[in-house]
């Protein structure tokens, strides 16, 4: 390819990493939803405070890759369903915390068997070694480009006192 010559799209690594987001997605959503009548951002939820509880809804949003109103939605049709409590925080009087109910937490395991034979699939045609070095690439990848996201967030505004 000459120097001044533009790439095609499919040779960005970001496109590819969206594609395959996509295909495994697709994937994902019947299977949450045949399995366990589960939407994809309610089990991403699920799984989420499933690990990370007590979380908040911002947090949970963060952890399940969610916008704040995807997680808020999907928190409350699992509160619905009878998986998950909402109480109020105790550090926040406007806030809530999310933690699995009894109910919630047999489905939650369910969820992460469903996520883990997602993953043997997507990564299966790959060798031990080179998962390996993939998640090794990943973590310098997130690492990466976490600094430069809390780089680019506007400031906190400055005390004028």
């Amino acid at each position: 390819m000459a120097a001044d010559a533009t790439p095609a799209l499919q040779d960005f690594l970001t496109w590819r990493l969206h594609r395959l987001a996509k295909l495994t997605d697709r994937q994902s959503i019947d299977a949450y939803a045949n399995r366990f009548g589960l939407g994809v951002g309610e089990a991403r939820c699920l799984a989420a405070i499933g690990q990370f509880a007590p979380l908040s809804v911002k947090d949970l949003a963060a952890q399940a890759n969610l916008d704040k109103a995807q997680a808020s939605r999907a928190a409350q049709m699992l509160v619905e369903r009878g998986l998950v409590l909402k109480s109020a925080s105790e550090t926040d009087a406007r806030g809530v915390v999310l933690t699995l109910t009894r109910t919630g937490r047999p489905l939650w395991r369910r969820v992460m068997r469903l996520i883990g034979q997602r993953n043997a699939d997507i990564f299966g045609c790959l060798s031990k070694a080179e998962r390996r070095q993939l998640e090794a690439v990943f973590d310098r990848l997130i690492a990466h480009a976490d600094p430069l996201q809390a780089a680019s967030s506007p400031a906190p505004p400055r005390n004028q006192g």
